[in-house]
Order: C-alpha cells, then sequence, then structure tokens
C-alpha cells in the first residue's frame, strides 16, 4: 500500500483546524475554520474525491477520527459520504477503545503501536492508506519515512502559528512535483511523492 497524507495547509505551513472553530483550540489557537472562504467545489472539492477515489482505505489520529465520525454518519445518501462512511478506516490512538468505535469499518491502532503497524500495512498488497488532517500522524509517517506521497492544499492565508506536519529533525527529505491546480480562490493542490518513491 502506498500511505498518502492530505492536508489543507496556510502559506504559513499551518494545518491546524481547517474545518471549524472547536476543531482544535490547543495552544490557544483561535482561527479555527479558515480554510472554508477558500472552498472551491471544482479545485478543492475535487482533489478530495479523487483522492477518495482511489483509496482503499483512510488512517486518521484520534481527534480528526472523532470529528469525522461525528459528522459523515448522518450525511448518508451522498456519493462522497456513502464512500467515506463504507470505506475502510483505521484510526491510532492511545486513549479510544474498541467500545468508542461507532463508525463503521473502523480499527484501532493502539498509539504505540503505530509506526510498526503501518510499516506492515504499507509493505502489504493493496492501493492508497489516504491520511486526512491528523497533524501528529502525519508528521510522525513523514518522520519515519513512511509517507510516499504529499497533497497539499495550500491556502493564501497566514495563520501566525499552530500545528505542523512537519519534522524538526534536521532531516533533509527531497520530494518531487508531480502535479499542481490553482483555483480562482487562489488555491493551490499541490502532489508531492519523495525522488524516486514508487507510484
Amino acid at each position: 500500500m502506498r500511505i498518502v497524507i492530505s492536508e489543507f495547509m496556510s502559506l504559513d505551513g499551518v494545518v491546524q483546524a481547517p474545518g471549524g472553530p472547536d476543531e482544535d483550540t490547543d495552544g490557544g489557537f483561535a482561527h479555527g475554520g479558515w480554510s472554508h472562504q477558500f472552498f472551491d467545489p471544482e479545485v478543492v472539492g475535487g482533489a478530495f474525491t479523487g483522492q477518495l477515489e482511489s483509496a482503499e482505505a483512510l488512517l486518521f489520529g484520534r481527534r480528526t477520527w472523532s470529528v469525522m465520525a461525528g459528522a459523515w454518519p448522518e450525511r448518508a445518501g451522498d456519493p462522497f459520504a456513502d464512500k467515506m462512511n463504507a470505506i475502510k478506516k483505521y484510526v491510532v490512538s492511545n486513549t479510544l477503545t474498541e467500545s468508542d468505535l461507532t463508525w463503521n469499518n473502523t480499527t484501532l491502532i493502539p498509539g504505540a503501536e503505530a509506526v510498526s503497524h503501518l510499516r506492515k500495512l504499507r509493505d502489504a498488497e493493496g492501493g492508497d492508506l489516504l491520511l486526512m488532517g491528523s497533524p501528529t500522524l502525519a508528521r510522525a509517517l513523514i518522520g519515519a519515512d513512511l509517507a510516499d506521497e504529499l497533497t497539499l492544499v495550500i491556502m493564501p492565508v497566514l495563520l501566525g502559528g499552530g500545528k505542523s506536519i512537519f519534522p524538526a529533525d534536521g532531516a533533509l527529505r527531497t520530494l518531487e512535483l508531480t502535479s499542481t491546480t490553482t483555483s480562482d480562490k487562489g488555491v493551490q493542490v499541490c502532489t508531492y511523492r519523495r525522488a524516486g518513491e514508487r507510484s
């Protein structure tokens, strides 16, 4: 499987709480919902639809999974929502238990086992394992060299601080830009693979 990371991102590299004011206020973050003004169904929506269509499974950290699990089941009847609800899902968490997994087709990966478990999934046969949001998990995967592809939906806004997906470990990682699309609102959807990465 390929591990694909997909993120809404500000120009200064912040990925925290793009969806709503109460999504993630860690560190006093006060700009929750900052992505809404830049959304368009063709470029931004189309990027996520395309990724979901090619995904075999979804991957989340606990907070992002909880937000998604609270939103998507009630949207049944829409083709995108139906795919979100039916597809295989993995959530990495040290606090969730099996009884918490109310969202259909979710498997729990204990946090302490995340990297080794995901390395095994990546080495197995299969399609894309798509990570949406989940900055702490995304950063861990990039740091462990397990991210095969990054799709960054870069929005023309500076947030002045917040969570990033990029490790601050001093390591050099070379990427190759494989596609880019720009929306009328100035959003750039950029897809990168590690240089020489499998496609």
